[in-house]
């Protein structure tokens, strides 16, 4: 069952459903690591799973508030947003490898898969109807019965 708001923020909602399953799956990830190599490994197959949520979210919430500015608004951070958002999580990497603990093949095998699962559930959403209702509003000039081809 969608919230009342899913019709007006499908990102939002799309938050709501998603979001409560990153510690979750940081916490697999983490008992993973640990039995697959300790707990360097084990920390950076976690951190790797909370970045991909920290990424869903950062991502949802920009695209629902561009969506309330404009379609130009939007589609800006859809392209631009994945760039900065890539280059802070690359960043965030070359952070993390300075330290001797950190694993970061650990690390690549926990955003992988966890971003492919994530894109999976996304279109399971977005297959079930979540934003079916969203329409686009005819240009602000735009006169009744004209066509736009």
């Amino acid at each position: 069952m969608t919230s009342p708001h899913a019709e007006a923020e499908p990102e939002r909602e799309m938050v709501r459903r998603i979001a409560p399953f990153g510690i979750p799956a940081a916490a697999v990830a983490l008992a993973a690591g640990w039995a697959a190599g300790g707990s360097g490994v084990a920390w950076s197959a976690a951190i790797g799973i909370l970045v991909v949520t920290a990424n869903l979210v950062a991502n949802s919430l920009s695209l629902a508030r561009a969506a309330r500015i404009s379609l130009q608004a939007l589609m800006a951070v859809a392209l631009l947003g994945f760039v900065v958002r890539l280059g802070a999580i690359l960043a965030f990497m070359f952070l993390l490898n300075r330290f001797a603990w950190f694993s970061p093949l650990a690390f690549g095998l926990a955003v992988v898969p966890a971003t492919v699962l994530l894109l999976g559930y996304e279109m399971k959403l977005l297959a079930g109807g979540l934003g079916t209702e969203l329409q686009i509003p005819p240009p602000a000039g735009a006169t009744k019965g004209r066509s736009f081809r």
